[in-house]
């Protein structure tokens, strides 16, 4: 066994157009010891493609523990090891991240090839804001936790990344619909393909088109974050519905003592202090 453990390197291929991948994961790819494929069927096209001949292993999601065992057992014996997915950059949305803590824990370096990757490829030409941003990749199929997901995005402002398959974009979109509201949207398809396409949208259009339209090629959607100003307007509403006396003692049901909920009752109804406790007279004098 050698003293000096190999590297993991994390090598992205390209989403579609092959002409994105560079010439350092050409090279590294063609250096390595040994390449973890997440579909080697898939890989070899690419291979081949660049000319490339490193031996090839699967690691993908059905054997990603004892394959990463035995990998990181090879990179642990000095052994070099290029990590590529189907498409895109490794450890995004794949078991990639698996090996990579696996790794981590050995104490095995592992370094990343940037490269393709379709959500910040389809973030930058959708049009909506990008300096604050979240990636949910696709969304949960057990439905408990699916509906956790859309509830914690109602009140997320940052725009949002999602991918979806074909067969079940009409449902995505009309649950996005029906729980988010309507909001503004990019439907990005077929990334740096021939026929790719980016349509400015709604939830609502998009629901709509797809009711009539069957859904072909990959998708990412790229979703307007909820306005802070729309949340605000919509908790006033709420305080509106509600008395002072409610208002406060909802607070102090939280531990606060009466002093701070009136303090903070005072700054969701966008009054003072004074007024609070004085509706709280008024209040008590309407109910004697």
């Amino acid at each position: 066994m050698t003293s000096k453990t190999g590297t993991l390197y994390l090598c992205a291929t390209p989403i579609g157009n092959l002409e994105d991948m560079t010439f350092r994961a050409v090279r590294m790819l063609q250096e390595v010891d040994l390449i973890a494929a997440e579909d080697t069927r898939n890989s070899i096209r690419l291979l081949n493609h660049f000319d490339i001949h490193t031996p090839m292993t699967s690691y993908h999601e059905y054997n990603r523990i004892e394959k990463g065992h035995r990998l990181v057992s090879l990179l642990l014996e000095g052994k070099n090891i290029a990590l590529i997915t189907d498409a895109g950059t490794p450890g995004i949305s794949d078991p990639g991240e698996d090996l990579v803590r696996m790794c981590r824990d050995a104490g095995v370096p592992v370094t990343s090839l940037p490269g393709a990757c379709a959500c910040v490829t389809a973030l930058t030409i959708s049009g909506l804001p990008t300096r604050r941003f979240c990636f949910e990749a696709f969304l949960p199929s057990d439905k408990k936790e699916r509906q956790k997901v859309l509830e914690e995005l109602k009140t997320e402002t940052r725009t949002t990344i999602l991918y979806e398959a074909p067969h079940r974009l009409k449902k995505t979109l009309q649950e996005l619909r029906d729980i988010l509201g309507n909001r503004r949207l990019s439907i990005c398809r077929e990334l740096t393909k021939k026929f790719e396409t980016v349509a400015e949208t709604t939830l609502e259009e998009a629901a709509a088109l797809y009711e009539q339209q069957e859904p072909r090629g990959e998708y990412v959607l790229v979703l307007e974050g909820r306005s802070r100003s729309s949340m605000e307007e919509e908790e006033r509403s709420q305080y509106e519905k509600m008395s002072v006396r409610e208002h406060v003692e909802r607070y102090e049901a939280q531990g606060m003592d009466r002093k701070e909920a009136m303090k903070q009752a005072a700054k969701d109804r966008g009054v003072s202090k004074r007024d609070i406790y004085q509706e709280l007279l008024n209040e008590d004098g309407d109910q004697d």
